[in-house]
């Protein structure tokens, strides 16, 4: 025993070598267990950590106002008029609280349910992990008559909490800067991604006003770029908002606003015109994406009471089959938010509300609603119904077309589409296919891969866009069914249509690859809308990528450098000199099988876009926009985001 446990000793691996991390350390050490990612998605989660803290305080009655500001150098401020965090002497620490909730994981208001009845924050982290992770950080509470303050570095406090002067105001102004030691991808702040957040805020809480500034972007008059957010009909508005892009089939939002069972919901819906189901949840303010009991409640309560509603009309007798819940569904957006006292999540990203109790009190809430609606409003209600039994009849058609799908895609290699050029590797996660725009350039592809494990499938021009498409043709298209079949996904069965068993999955990367034009941003457009609606959980799970091929090629004698944007052009024409010959690639096609593979396809040298979700709500709006009827909200969008574009709406 001894011999052995010099060895050990030997290696370095003893009792000094097991680290005891606690609390900020352990934040630093392991900052993804804590904010999700050190990327672009958790260093903008640092601003909600912040923003939640005053939102608590709005959801106790505590404060009207809260500004966000994106100051010059990247670093945020957080500002709002609430009570202001405690600065008195805390106890058990022995310090003054401030520094306790700065400084200490899981401290804070709310963990004390006098303090706060609902919370939204997940696991109490909130700004003591944004301090931990941040470089520089002030916090000014403004509070009993005075001005307090102190300043921490990477967690830790500079000076104890001091009085710097006198005000009869109140609140909190925390300013953060994040550290570049963890956040080494960017430290730059997308105003869009945060105003979209403010923006949901702002109708979940209704009466709230956020206000979002960017001293990054000044206006002609020397104002500086921004938006106010408030709403005074909460989640009514917020159907509205989304919903702005699709025809409706009623006058009136459908809503409700009570409280059941000791659980405070807020529902609201409307039926339009188009064939997707946009379901959106929230628990005390956090985007549950992955549902739970409170939207298994809502679809019962939906289902029950429009199927009976449905029943006694005498609507359905003609009908030979019966009615499904997808059918009540199809055509149907609505947001569920409920305020739980202690919120217990579930799945893959802790976002799945597992709260039993929270069930029944949406079920009978939706059954409520809906039930005086549907009396009140009996013109709506036959309207309603005939969607139902249309999305129905849809759904019987659909599924002969699936099953159709998923002959072919149930067979062996010989079922495989014919234009698939497979890749020899047998392992999944190895495995990469490129679905490519056009013959030519899918030629081109196919010369110029790695066959062992790239796989390349070309598509016939601009595939069906389906968000205006009914489902039974989204699977009856060609090029689709190709796309199911090449993946080797089943779609679904009778009794969950929408279900998507990824343990088939022949490649764990899917590239889409486009030529780098309008044309070719369209195509990728709407792939990604397909993926989005049909088959969301590829992009969820991280498997949906965009190649980036090269705009320019820059040569000079036997010098020669790839550009992917007008800056680097001008950057190596500047580094090459008087004489050098620019060729611009208006599509895949133009580039040989080598040049593809070097700039494109060559894993040491491409760049891929991996494709995530940040918002499902503005990702749900922004494609009903783009890829919907109506036309002057996309040019608006176009106008605002692209730098050139020959705008054909």
């Amino acid at each position: 025993m001894s011999e052995k446990r010099e060895e050990f000793n030997k290696d370095g691996y003893s009792a000094d070598s097991i680290q005891a991390l606690e609390g900020m350390e352990h934040v630093r050490m392991r900052p993804s267990m804590y904010i999700g990612d050190v990327g672009v998605r958790g260093l903008h989660h640092l601003v909600y950590e912040v923003v939640d803290n005053s939102i608590d305080e709005a959801l106790a009655g505590h404060c009207d106002n809260i500004t966000v500001t994106i100051n010059e150098d990247n670093s945020i401020t957080t500002e709002d008029d609430g009570r202001g965090i405690p600065v008195g002497l805390h106890q058990k620490e022995g310090v003054s609280a401030l520094e306790v909730v700065m400084t200490k994981i899981g401290a804070g208001g709310k963990f004390d349910k006098d303090s706060y009845k609902v919370s939204g924050g997940l696991h109490g982290v909130g700004v003591s992990c944004v301090n931990a992770l941040s470089e520089h950080l002030t916090a000014t509470v403004y509070r009993e008559g005075k001005v307090w303050e102190q300043e921490y570095e990477r967690g830790k406090a500079l000076y104890p909490v001091k009085a710097i002067g006198d005000s009869d105001k109140r609140g909190t102004t925390v300013t953060f800067k994040p550290d570049p030691t963890i956040f080494k991808q960017t430290l730059e702040y997308n105003y869009d991604t945060l105003a979209s957040r403010m923006r949901e805020l702002a109708y979940l809480n209704k009466g709230i006003t956020v206000h979002l500034v960017d001293k990054r972007s000044k206006k002609e008059d020397g104002s500086f770029e921004g938006e106010t957010f408030h709403s005074e009909e909460g989640l009514k508005e917020f159907i509205t908002f989304l919903d702005a892009t699709r025809e409706p089939l009623m006058k009136d939002v459908i809503s409700f606003e009570g409280e059941k069972n000791g659980v405070p919901v807020e529902v609201a819906m409307i039926y339009n015109t188009s064939y997707a189901e946009n379901l959106h949840s929230y628990v005390n303010n956090i985007n549950t994406h992955e549902g739970g009991t409170h939207l298994s409640g809502f679809r019962r309560g939906l289902t029950h009471t429009l199927k009976k509603y449905a029943d006694e009309s005498g609507m359905l007798d003609k009908l030979k089959f019966d009615i499904a819940g997808d059918d009540f569904r199809e055509g149907l957006t609505a947001i569920i938010s409920v305020k739980v006292q202690e919120p217990q999540f579930e799945g893959q990203t802790k976002t799945k509300l597992g709260n039993r109790e929270v069930s029944a009190a949406v079920s009978q809430s939706v059954s409520e609603m809906l039930t005086n609606y549907l009396e009140e409003h009996p013109d709506d209600a036959k309207i309603i119904v005939q969607k139902v039994i249309l999305a129905a009849q849809a759904r019987h058609a659909a599924q002969k077309a699936r099953e159709m799908v998923q002959r072919k895609t149930v067979m062996s290699i010989g079922g495989l589409p014919g234009k698939l050029s497979d890749c020899s590797e047998q392992d999944p996660a190895k495995c990469e296919v490129y679905l490519v725009e056009g013959d030519s350039a899918g030629g081109t592809a196919k010369q110029g891969r790695d066959r062992a494990f790239q796989a390349i499938l070309p598509l016939r021009g601009k595939i069906l866009n389906v968000e205006k498409a009914m489902t039974h043709k989204v699977f009856e298209n060609e090029e689709i069914k190709n796309i199911f079949t090449a993946l080797g996904v089943t779609i679904g069965t009778e009794e969950d249509s929408k279900a998507l068993n990824l343990s088939k999955l022949r490649y764990h990367k899917i590239v889409i690859m486009c030529d780098a034009d309008i044309d070719g941003s369209h195509i990728e457009t709407l792939i990604l809308t397909f993926f989005f609606r049909y088959m969301k959980e590829l992009i969820e799970n991280g498997h949906i990528y965009i190649a980036t091929p090269p705009l320019y090629l820059v040569k000079k004698g036997a010098k020669k450098q790839y550009a992917w944007s007008d800056e680097e052009r001008v950057a190596i024409m500047e580094e090459f000199g008087e004489s050098s010959k620019i060729q611009r690639y208006k599509g895949l096609g133009e580039m040989n099988a080598e040049q593809l593979w070097d700039t494109t396809m060559n894993p040491e040298f491409r760049t891929l876009r991996q494709i995530h979700i940040e918002n499902g709500v503005e990702a749900d709006r922004v494609f009903s926009m783009l890829m919907g009827d109506e036309v002057p909200p996309r040019r608006e969008f176009i106008e605002k985001n692209a730098i050139y574009a020959n705008i054909d709406a």
